[in-house]
């Protein structure tokens, strides 16, 4: 009978954490080597809020283009089905520390830019590009930003 497979983020106690943060869900080693580096990038405490979907997609875009350029291997972040956050990948090891001050930096980017500045918002860029919300994303980064990004799930370590 095959192994169960177990799905970390289905093993964290969604009640114990305290959003906003970054965690390191896991450092993979790869056949070759090659070390990735994922982390659960928490904006909003789950089961209690949730962000809506265009602004969600917005940031997505907006984290892609922020976050590539300070992070070394930066690989993607991808949104949670949830809508509470991201799970961010990058080649490497990479710490929590690390890691939350680069969203921490990449929010304070998202609350200066403007709608010229947003990436892949064209039909031929984007499989949905009408579900944008800009405004919301920003006052998204805002509410984020006056919380504090912690590099700690169940304690708040502010970076």
């Amino acid at each position: 009978m095959p192994k169960e497979t177990v799905i970390e983020s289905f093993t964290l106690d969604h009640d114990k954490v305290i959003a906003p943060y970054v965690r390191t869900i896991d450092q993979s080693v790869g056949p070759k080597g090659d070390v990735i580096s994922n982390f659960d990038v928490r904006l909003t405490q789950p089961n209690e809020e949730f962000i809506d979907t265009d602004a969600m997609h917005t940031l997505e875009h907006l984290f892609a283009k922020y976050l590539r350029p300070q992070l070394e291997g930066y690989i993607d972040c991808s949104p949670y089905g949830c809508r509470t956050g991201f799970h961010l990948f990058v080649w490497g090891e990479l710490s929590a520390t690390e890691a939350a001050q680069a969203v921490k930096h990449a929010l304070e980017q998202i609350v200066d830019t403007t709608i010229d500045q947003v990436p892949g918002l064209a039909r031929k860029e984007c499989g949905n590009y009408r579900d944008h919300n800009l405004e919301k994303a920003i006052a998204w980064a805002k509410r984020v930003l006056g919380q504090g990004v912690s590099d700690n799930a169940f304690e708040r370590h502010l970076v």
